[in-house]
C-alpha cells in the first residue's frame, strides 16, 4: 500500500481510502476519487506542488498534504489496460472536428 502523493509522474494506481476529515472526503468523492477508483498522475507544477491526476475521465489538481492521505494500491493489469483505452479515447476524440464544434 502506498499514498497518492507517492506515485510518479505517468503512474497510477487504485484508491483504497481516505485519512482526512469527512467534509474533505465527501468533496473529493464527488469529484470522482471513490474506492476502487483509478487514479493516474498526470503532471506536477514547475516546484513540485500541486499535482494533476485524473481520475474519471476528469483532471484534478492536489496539493500535496492532501494527497498524502489518500491511500492507494497498485494498478493491476486489467486497470492498466482501462488507462490505455481511455487514452485512445481522448486521443481520438481530440481528432473528432464535431465534438470540438459541439464544445465551443
Amino acid at each position: 500500500m502506498n499514498v497518492l502523493s507517492k506515485l510518479n509522474v505517468g503512474e497510477s494506481g487504485v484508491l483504497v481510502g481516505f485519512d482526512l476529515p469527512e467534509s474533505v472526503q465527501n468533496h473529493l468523492m464527488h469529484m470522482g476519487f471513490v474506492p476502487d477508483a483509478l487514479v493516474t498522475v498526470l503532471r506536477r507544477a514547475p516546484a513540485g506542488d500541486p499535482t494533476v491526476y485524473g481520475v474519471d475521465g476528469m483532471e484534478i489538481a492536489l496539493r500535496r498534504e492532501t494527497a498524502a492521505a489518500i491511500r492507494m494500491r497498485t494498478a493491476d493489469a486489467e486497470s492498466q489496460e482501462t488507462i490505455e483505452e481511455e487514452e485512445r479515447k481522448i486521443t481520438t476524440d481530440k481528432d473528432r472536428p464535431e465534438l470540438i464544434e459541439a464544445a465551443r
